[in-house]
């Protein structure tokens, strides 16, 4: 690995927005951070994520945006695949343990995760393309007496300081022991890859810390933490994006489904979604948050150009004037659109509909939809989960999912 990377004027501009854009929190410093990025010594930085899911959303692209911002500035940059953490089961920001997943299902989940990928980093760089590795590799070949020594840098007490786990105490909610070793096992990756920096979300934050404590003893090395906004309702304080709980906008999803969905987010949710999600120029953007402020502008009409750009990041410019050509001509006009998606369901009953369509998680979740007046049939609202569907019916869900049953 080289060391050094020439720093002219427009690396220096490009670290100034690096570090005022999506940035929560650096460790241990972020003027110390600043320094090492001017110095001109080239970094190993990774940022790892457990295929817990075939789909990433948002959420997760803010990360990969940061990543992708450096790796450009010319350091090594490490993908990490989570395929060995993501059967352990990361418990943070829960109040319960997690599934735990075989390796089978977690080699299924990361199967489309480069392709969703691609518009973000660019993977055939020939000078200094992205490493991807998985943890499987060498976190599957500590034995016991290597897990004793990990473990022995850390006490009960600390791993007892995490939110959800004091929640869990406080609820007489179960803490299993296999909880305890993710955040062991997580800081083991930066001390195989022997790394000056990890890119993380908040929610990482002990995790990641983790990594700096084991760094420091096996290594010998001071660690970064780059830890970037979560998206979050700053009204609600719910998490905008998130994959255990269904929610979000997927970076797989259609072009018209990501137009439609970003078009469904709260009005005060816009201005994050600029920053963390989009390319659009800070400065634009304080603009953005000025006309919001003052009510200088139809909140709407900012979504749209939202959607646009992030439509335009995952699809291309084409689609995305072409999604919002769809949108304009069917939800603000109120019109069944003219070309959708075709299924034939194993079942017409409305709710195997739904599910095999994908419009719902669950079956439950579909009759609850029902219920409560959120489906239509051929533009007139169905309350009866026993509802039969006729072939050649178009079914709704919400504003923006059409089908047509076949």
């Amino acid at each position: 690995m080289e060391n050094n990377i020439k720093i002219d004027k427009e690396k220096i501009k490009i670290i100034d927005e690096l570090l005022e854009r999506s940035v929560a929190e650096i460790l241990p410093t972020k003027e110390a951070f600043k320094e090492l990025l001017l110095s001109g010594k080239k970094i190993r930085f990774y940022i790892g994520t457990d295929a817990t899911g075939s789909s990433l959303h948002l959420g997760h692209a803010t990360n990969y945006i940061v990543f992708e911002k450096l790796r450009k500035l010319g350091h090594e940059a490490i993908l990490l695949i989570g395929d060995f953490t993501a059967r352990i089961g990361d418990p943070s920001d829960k109040t319960s343990a997690r599934q735990q997943l075989s390796r089978e299902d977690v080699k299924e989940n990361i199967k489309t995760w480069m392709k969703q990928l691609e518009p973000l980093i660019d993977f055939n760089d020939k000078i200094n393309p992205p490493l991807v590795k998985y943890n499987h590799d060498w976190l599957a070949k500590l034995n016991f007496e290597d897990l004793i020594g990990i473990a022995s840098n850390f006490t009960v007490q600390r791993m007892l300081e995490r939110d959800m786990f004091e929640k869990r105490l406080k609820e007489e909610k179960p803490i299993y022991v296999h909880e305890f070793f993710y955040p062991l096992m997580q800081g083991y990756d930066s001390v195989a890859m022997d790394v000056d920096m990890e890119l993380c979300g908040n929610d990482q934050k002990f995790n990641a810390l983790a990594g700096r404590t084991l760094q420091k003893k096996y290594n010998n090395k001071e660690k970064f933490v780059f830890i970037t906004t979560l998206l979050v309702n700053p009204v609600t304080g719910e998490k905008m994006m998130s994959k255990s709980l269904g929610t979000g906008i997927f970076l797989d999803s259609s072009v018209n489904d990501m137009f439609g969905k970003v078009m469904t987010q709260a009005d005060e949710n816009i201005a994050q979604l600029f920053v963390d999600c989009t390319f659009v120029p800070m400065d634009e953007i304080k603009d953005i948050k000025k006309k919001l402020k003052n009510n200088e502008v139809n909140p709407r009409d900012l979504k749209m150009d939202l959607a646009y750009e992030i439509v335009k990041i995952y699809h291309g410019e084409q689609k995305a004037k072409e999604a919002k050509n769809y949108f304009v001509s069917t939800f603000s006009k109120k019109e069944v659109p003219t070309e959708m998606t075709e299924l034939k369901p194993s079942a017409y009953d409305l709710v195997s509909i739904l599910v095999e369509a994908k419009f719902v998680s669950s079956k439950t979740d579909a009759r609850r939809v029902i219920e409560q007046g959120g489906v239509k049939v051929d533009s007139q609202v169905i309350k009866d989960t026993n509802f039969t569907v006729l072939a050649g019916s178009v079914v709704q869900k919400g504003k923006i999912n059409f089908l047509k049953v076949k």
